[in-house]
């Protein structure tokens, strides 16, 4: 009932680690889920590892189907970012975009990439939880 009155605000609800923990299929069912963060477990696999890869397309798939957003956590790498492309995975979250950084300095590159601010410099890094980026 609450997460149903936040979504009225306008608010979006994002399930975070999925396939993981207390993350399951029972609450893209259950709750009324915008997005998916798949967890990075499903990334760090071997892409020769046929299943492994299978099961991060199938996640993919069912949330799209599902008319969720997808995004996937912990890409390091350009390999990754390709392998997402090539599983048609819109958004991805990690270090390979960007390290964590400060609410005001992540504004600012979300404005400069917009093209609505001019380019300023970042401030110094610190964790932050919401980095999450369109897969280019």
């Amino acid at each position: 009932r609450v997460i149903k009155e936040l979504k009225t605000l306008g608010v979006q609800v994002l399930l975070d680690d999925f396939g993981t923990g207390y993350s399951s299929l029972g609450h893209l069912h259950r709750f009324p889920v915008d997005t998916v963060k798949i967890d990075r477990s499903f990334l760090t696999t071997d892409p020769s590892d046929v299943a492994g890869s299978n099961l991060l397309s199938a996640v993919i798939a069912l949330a799209q189907n599902l008319d969720k957003g997808v995004i996937v956590e912990g890409i390091e790498t350009s390999e990754q970012v390709e392998r997402l492309r090539a599983l048609d995975c819109p958004h991805g979250q990690g270090f390979y975009f960007s390290k964590p950084v400060p609410v005001d300095a992540a504004t600012a590159l979300i404005e400069l990439m917009n093209g609505t601010r001019p380019a300023v410099p970042v401030p110094a890094a610190r964790p932050l939880q919401h980095d999450a980026v369109r897969v280019p």
